[in-house]
């Protein structure tokens, strides 16, 4: 994967960020969800090299990238902090304003980034999200039974850790194979890089923390944004046989916090740059025009 690629571990804003760089144009950070890493990008990343400068990273927690400590408000692994990295690592490759498409929880990020860094995010586009804030408050029956991950990972330390720790590899293919396509998504060779990051169980740890300040510190952070709206255009995309279109109005609620919102299902479940790449990429094309 990702072969003519240069590799970087480059210092973010408090954690040690692993990544791949290619290509030229604009550039283009591509973030990655839950439990994956930047692998997931695999089929789409070369292809948008062609036309941009593309940054694709692992957030902190996650594959290689470090993993800090964190404490008992899980503010280092807020989106807040996830985002800084994500800025510094683009300061550091010489990126002071770039595009960003980011998937699952690395949408989160993106999110909070444009809001927090507006004058660095020139436009972005989400993958299978609603926002955080909105989803939480819009929990029904059937969103707990999509989402039962949320509410397990959230439960106090170690109880969730201890027993995702006790076999990892059968969590992950539960969780993730979960969906509309089941495991067909993913390559032989992208599958064992998650899994192989997911074994460590400082992952693991990350991981639970991550989703306990999307409850938490993640939602002060949005209810203190009420009135203040991502200026950027965002472009949202999301499955069409997935749970997030299953449970929710995708661009009614982003209108909540973007003022210039479009989007639009693409045939799939939740897993769209692995499973249908092709339409993933034509989108991606389509509303990074305007940059190239």
């Amino acid at each position: 994967m990702f072969e003519g690629f240069d590799r970087f571990d480059l210092p973010g804003e408090g954690a040690t960020i692993h990544g791949v760089t290619d290509g030229a144009g604009p550039p283009l950070l591509l973030l990655h969800g839950n439990p994956q890493t930047h692998a997931m990008w695999h089929k789409v990343a070369p292809r948008l090299a062609a036309d941009f400068t593309v940054v694709a990273c692992d957030l902190r927690g996650y594959g290689r990238s470090s993993k800090p400590p964190s404490d008992p408000a899980h503010a280092p692994y807020s989106k807040r902090a996830m985002a800084a990295d994500m800025v510094r690592v683009m300061e550091r490759l010489g990126h002071g304003r770039f595009l960003v498409g980011a998937h699952d929880r690395g949408a989160r990020v993106a999110h909070r980034m444009a809001l927090d860094w507006p004058e660095r995010v020139e436009r972005l586009a989400l993958l299978d999200i609603a926002p955080t804030r909105e989803m939480y408050r819009e929990t029904t029956d059937r969103f707990a039974r999509d989402y039962w991950h949320w509410f397990f990972m959230i439960q106090k330390a170690p109880l969730p850790e201890r027993m995702m720790a006790a076999d990892p590899e059968a969590f992950w293919l539960w969780k993730c194979g979960g969906g509309s396509a089941g495991l067909s998504p993913f390559t032989e060779a992208a599958l064992e890089d998650y899994l192989a990051a997911f074994r460590d169980p400082r992952t693991i740890e990350a991981s639970c923390e991550d989703y306990r300040a999307a409850a938490t510190i993640d939602i002060r952070h949005d209810d203190e944004d009420r009135g203040r709206k991502v200026d950027c255009p965002l472009l949202a995309l999301w499955g069409a046989q997935g749970a997030v279109a299953r449970n929710f109005d995708v661009l009614a609620l982003w209108r909540e916090r973007a003022a210039r919102v479009s989007g639009r299902p693409l045939p799939g479940g939740h897993y769209l740059a692995e499973e249908c790449p092709d339409e993933v990429y034509a989108a991606f094309i389509a509303f990074f025009a305007e940059a190239r």
